[in-house]
């Protein structure tokens, strides 16, 4: 019988075998915890019809169990001295690709036509390395990768920021971003005791379901980003001061014309703005501005 790896005693038996040393710099933090590694895939609806691509497998105690459940695993792995780990880690299972990749590097939609199934689910299932967390999320979503569903441990206070609502203080432009491309919720926190090493930082589940369409219609997404970005350059300041200080003083005018038509009080701040009202805003803007 197969031993799971996500056990205190089969993970160190495994970093013993092959002498590992983990890498700060590369955020290396194993799970050890069965229960939570089950109740990461029952978020992601993970069944044997889908695909699964994971980010950073680490020695495989995820991927173990995304194998099990799910009808193929294709996971990126940029430290080289794991592959040789996962090859024997991961012996049993014939479902489970492993490719050594920076994944931000990666192309993964031709990795999705080449592994997976024509019209097949496909969901990213990861621990991720949280010194890249955002990078690796904007990716997936900015790329509009034919992604069911991602869901994935990050650091808690990046989870709290991505799901925000307007008016909170996590609330921000990396809210807004991920919020166009998909619907956000944390699912659960997560102990640092269930991690080799222990983080310094909290974990949490986030789950992004992806949207078939943006919450919103928008006249130039790059534009619409980009007055969003402006507007939380300094958060303490007014949208019309941030908004100015961006697009310089001698459009003061067609700013406050902009903030009118979208019925924005120019003395609100950007954290108080919904996504439909950024949408609406940059829409105003876009024909003022470069009309």
């Amino acid at each position: 019988m197969i031993k799971d790896i996500a056990t205190p005693i089969r993970t160190r038996a495994i970093l013993e075998k092959y002498k590992f040393s983990f890498k700060k710099s590369l955020g290396q933090n194993f799970l050890i915890d069965l229960n939570i590694l089950a109740r990461i895939l029952d978020a992601a609806g993970v069944n044997e019809q889908v695909g699964a691509i994971e980010i950073g497998p680490g020695i495989g105690a995820l991927t173990e169990q995304l194998a099990k459940r799910a009808d193929k695993v294709v996971a990126f792995e940029i430290d080289q001295r794991l592959l040789p780990v996962l090859g024997d880690t991961l012996s049993p299972y014939d479902n489970v690709k492993i490719i050594h990749s920076d994944v931000l590097k990666a192309d993964v939609s031709q990795v999705m036509r080449e592994e997976f199934k024509e019209g097949q689910d496909v969901m990213v299932v990861a621990n991720l390395p949280y010194y890249v967390t955002t990078p690796i999320l904007m990716k997936l979503l900015e790329e509009k990768l034919p992604i069911k569903r991602i869901v994935v441990m990050i650091q808690k206070e990046v989870a709290d920021r991505i799901a925000a609502k307007p008016g909170s203080k996590d609330y921000g432009s990396l809210s807004i971003a991920a919020q166009y491309y998909a619907k956000a919720e944390t699912v659960f926190t997560v102990p640092k005791t269930v991690f080799v090493p222990q983080p310094n930082v909290e974990s949490a589940v986030l789950r992004l379901t992806i949207r078939e369409e943006p919450p919103v219609e928008v006249e130039d997404e790059s534009f619409f980003f980009e007055v969003i970005r402006s507007s939380f350059a300094q958060r303490r300041k007014t949208i019309f001061n941030n908004l100015t200080h961006h697009f310089g003083k001698d459009r003061k005018e067609q700013i406050e014309v902009a903030l009118t038509t979208a019925s924005v009080d120019p003395k609100r701040r950007g954290e108080t703005l919904s996504i439909e009202e950024f949408a609406q805003l940059s829409n105003e803007l876009i024909g003022l501005l470069k009309g």
